[in-house]
């Protein structure tokens, strides 16, 4: 049975991708295991060997140039090979100073891991204009980099300064895990092992994709991504295997449609 857009599926991740045809989806972004916690659905025997499996599977999914986020722990991807299916460009680092420090035999882990991969040796999309962040650099020091000949004359020039902001780079601190006391909070059950926020995976999901692509969440939790997906009119096709963060995704989702209804018929009744 082929699957549908916009819609979320119940079931294991594993088994609804057998039914995603080869070659179909744009984007994937994968907020999966970590294999750190004991919750049910975290306890993975090795999560290097879950990932590569799920890489692989990915892989063939993707279009040319498509591309994949890999949420993760800094080990997540360590000692397998992933080359043969994808090619990593980046590993970004998600800081998060605010967590509790609680090592006593060692450095507490204070970020998690988004290994970009594309398929194949370019991206299909790239879309740097529409997640610039602030500089935050001294005019000063600016001037002087911008002073230098390769940036000046040569083979640098396109990094000089941008008044809309600069690339967020492969360390993102500017967006911080969400708290007890977030708005957008769903569920104490949710928190920091499953939701993230939306500020988040709407980068990912503007950096890589285009309005109309279609964007793969096979571990949507309480549906963030599709969520994202909706306000920023890209498709998605979603997985879940808990029935109560199915029904609290759609709940969140129905919420934008509403809006979206009421800012239609305003518009129209001024037109």
């Amino acid at each position: 049975m082929t699957l549908s857009r916009n819609t979320i599926y119940e079931g294991d991740a594993f088994e609804l991708l057998s039914r995603v045809p080869e070659n179909s989806v744009d984007l994937i972004i994968c907020d999966g295991p970590y294999g750190v916690t004991q919750n049910e659905w975290d306890r993975i025997p090795n999560i290097q060997e879950f990932n590569l499996n799920l890489i692989r599977e990915f892989s063939t999914r993707l279009t040319e140039g498509g591309a994949l986020y890999l949420f993760g722990k800094p080990d997540c991807i360590d000692f397998i090979d992933y080359r043969p299916f994808l090619n990593l460009r980046s590993k970004i680092v998600w800081y998060q100073p605010s967590r509790l420090a609680q090592g006593r035999l060692g450095y507490t882990n204070n970020y998690d891991i988004i290994c970009y991969f594309i398929k194949g040796e370019r991206p299909r999309v790239f879309n740097l204009d529409d997640i610039r962040v602030p500089q935050l650099v001294e005019l000063e020091h600016r001037l002087r980099c911008e002073r230098v000949p390769s940036v000046t004359n040569g083979t640098y020039g396109k990094t000089k300064f941008n008044e809309n902001g600069k690339n967020p780079g492969d360390v993102w601190g500017d967006i911080k895990q969400l708290t007890y006391r977030s708005k957008e909070l769903v569920s104490r059950d949710a928190l920091n092992t499953i939701q993230k926020p939306e500020r988040l995976i709407e980068r990912l999901v503007l950096a890589s994709s285009d309005p109309g692509d279609l964007v793969l969440d096979p571990f949507s939790g309480v549906g963030t991504c599709p969520v994202v997906c909706r306000m920023n009119s890209r498709d998605y096709i979603a997985f879940e295997i808990n029935r109560d963060f199915i029904d609290a995704a759609e709940q969140r989702l129905n919420s934008i449609s509403d809006i979206q209804m009421t800012l239609n018929l305003y518009d129209t009744s001024n037109t």
